[in-house]
């Protein structure tokens, strides 16, 4: 038959420019995409040989081959699967986003026949991304019983159609390159584009490279198997050993230790994936060199890699987390590259969330060690989920721990066994946060506690402070920050305060910053201390928010004095005997300079401080 050239079915010019340069955003995707329409093919062929044997013609040695030529600057891609008859080369290559894929399911699903292939392609685009890296491209197809078809686009409107010299049943597209996509001749591009995208496809996907014989210098083609074809998440529990788990989450995560833990599972009934997830015990290299908020998990749809850029698989507290999720039922655009918004990721994602916390929870009673040291690595990042996951805190809640005034140092307790060992009479989970433990286990807010034997909590990541007032309330038992807020009986101090009324108000009007001036009942050896509302931020975190240039709006605090201390009894008799006495107004601004220091904020005026020292000192 004469060669034949006709239109294509669609506006080309504007479709193509549409695929070329807005439906992918990588190019590299060309290569995946002529890969899995090659997975496909055999698949279909293997199908349809199950009810008809002729048609395998004995070739059941399925491959998937790659050819770069340099010197043509063309690479090409082959398959021995099912092929294209003219009338459907015409039809599926003729007439864009018509998907002959879509169509065989179709075909399958009427038939209702058993053994009904899971195939990649669902919107007939794929192939055209080869004029992303082509500006001709060539497909030699022949079909079992089917006169072997030539077509030939430069992606301008039109193609050519004629007959072509081919044997053996399969498809071989070649592209030929433009000048800024020679990379793709690269043998090196070549192996980590498959490795990438096609790295767990069922079929070999192998590079053909011509070599000399060193002694007969004569030229033979030989071939080299790219892909690993190890997409264990697809095999049984039972049938993967540890050491495989292991291996295959160094493979995608680039760690060099084996993971703590292992989450393997199908979930079936109204939405079916499958998932491999792993929790490391150890930060792995890129989580210390990528600040990333995100959650990415390796997304793939029967064995093809998607994206490891998608993030709504998981939350991104849970971002530690890596693995693969597999699913032949996920809504993809026609690139293959975003996820549609659909009830059914809501439901994945609350799926992968509840086997992580599940997981964690049994991790954290089976082996208490093994889990400090995830905890130690990654709690700061769980953490987040607090303020993020109304739905999920107290699962988050109980995975937390914490040290504490009833524990030495580097012990933990959790919120679960503080609940179990407060007294009957306490309503409140109390906890103080603070830089570190040795700046704040002493600290005056502590004091009262101390001494009625209740356990406090010290939290000590520089997140507790934003985090944890989000918690708010743990089985049913409010938190307290003792370090915010009113804590003091009121009937304990009426006659105290009659007696220092009126220092009280002096010293209130002299302190600037201060909105109030107290006495309490929250100290037993300390002078003072400040106190900040409920949802006031810690001074150590407003230092902290400083050292990194972030503006800090003013705080204001309460002032609270023990009127059992020495010297507040002091200055109250200096006030009560000449109120004008300027020793009152050197002891006062020292008493809010050393409840400044207690609270862990830097004093304002540290000249001043040290002068006003030197001149009690100095009496």
């Amino acid at each position: 038959m004469a060669e034949e050239t006709m239109q294509f079915k669609t506006e080309l010019e504007q479709l193509l420019h549409l695929i070329t340069h807005s439906l992918y955003s990588h190019r590299e995707v060309f290569l995946r995409e002529l890969i899995s329409n090659a997975c496909d093919a055999i698949d279909k062929v293997r199908f349809e040989g199950l009810n008809n044997d002729a048609i395998l013609e004995g070739h059941s040695d399925w491959k998937i081959s790659l050819r770069a030529d340099e010197e043509a600057k063309t690479l090409t891609i082959c398959d021995n699967g099912i092929g294209m008859s003219r009338e459907q080369v015409i039809e599926n290559l003729g007439t864009i986003a018509h998907s002959g894929t879509k169509a065989f399911l179709a075909k399958a699903k009427e038939a209702d026949l058993e053994n009904n292939p899971d195939l990649i392609g669902q919107f007939g685009v794929g192939f055209y991304a080869s004029f992303m890296v082509a500006d001709d491209v060539t497909v030699v197809t022949k079909a079992h019983g089917e006169d072997a078809v030539k077509w030939e686009s430069k992606g301008t409107g039109s193609f050519t159609l004629g007959d072509a010299d081919k044997a053996e049943r399969g498809t071989e597209i070649t592209l030929h390159l433009k000048e800024d996509a020679a990379e793709y001749l690269n043998e090196w591009t070549i192996k980590s584009t498959v490795k990438k995208f096609s790295d767990f496809l069922e079929h070999p996907v192998v590079l053909l490279k011509t070599e000399k014989d060193e002694e007969t210098e004569i030229e033979e083609e030989k071939e080299e198997q790219i892909n690993t074809q190890k997409a264990i998440w697809l095999r049984a529990k039972s049938e993967i050993t540890d050491e495989e788990y292991g291996e295959f989450y160094k493979h995608i995560s680039h760690d060099t230790n084996s993971p703590a833990e292992t989450i393997h599972y199908n979930a079936e009934g109204a939405i079916e994936f499958k998932a491999l997830l792993f929790i490391p015990e150890h930060k792995p290299f890129d989580m210390m060199m990528n600040n990333d908020p995100k959650a990415h998990l390796n997304l793939y749809v029967q064995r093809v890699f998607i994206s490891n850029e998608f993030d709504n698989l998981l939350p991104g507290y849970l971002r530690f987390v890596k693995g693969v999720v597999d699913s032949s039922d996920l809504p993809l655009n026609v690139s293959r590259e975003i996820l549609q918004e659909n009830p059914m990721l809501d439901k994945i994602r609350k799926n992968l969330t509840s086997r992580v916390l599940k997981t964690l929870a049994q991790m954290k009673k089976k082996d208490y060690k093994e889990f400090e040291i995830f905890h130690e690595n990654f709690s700061a990042i769980l953490k987040e989920g607090l303020q993020s996951d109304w739905e999920n805190k107290e699962k988050i809640a109980d995975l937390l721990l914490f040290e504490s005034t009833n524990k030495k140092a580097g012990e933990k307790t959790c919120f679960a066994d503080y609940v179990e060992n407060m007294a009957d009479d306490q309503e409140e989970i109390l906890y103080l946060a603070g830089e570190n433990r040795g700046s704040i286990e002493n600290s005056p807010y502590l004091e009262s506690f101390k001494a009625d034997g209740k356990e406090v909590l010290l939290m000590i990541d520089p997140i507790d402070d934003f985090v944890i007032p989000q918690l708010m309330e743990y089985k049913g038992k409010k938190l307290k920050a003792v370090n915010k807020g009113d804590l003091d009986d009121k009937d304990a101090l009426k006659d105290e305060e009659k007696t220092f009324e009126g220092f009280i108000g002096y010293a209130k009007d002299l302190l600037d910053g201060v909105k109030e001036v107290k006495l309490t009942t929250r100290l037993k050896d300390s002078a003072a201390v400040l106190v900040g509302d409920e949802m006031s931020m810690s001074p150590h975190i407003e230092e902290m928010m400083r050292r990194m240039g972030q503006e800090v709006p003013p705080r204001e605090s309460v002032l609270e004095l023990n009127p059992e201390h020495a010297v507040v009894k002091k200055v109250q008799s200096l006030y009560e005997a000449d109120a004008k006495d300027p020793k009152i107004g050197t002891l006062t601004h020292l008493l809010h300079d050393q409840a400044v220091i207690a609270s862990g904020a830097k004093i304002s005026d540290p000249a001043g401080f040290a002068a006003r020292l030197n001149e009690v000192l100095a009496d």
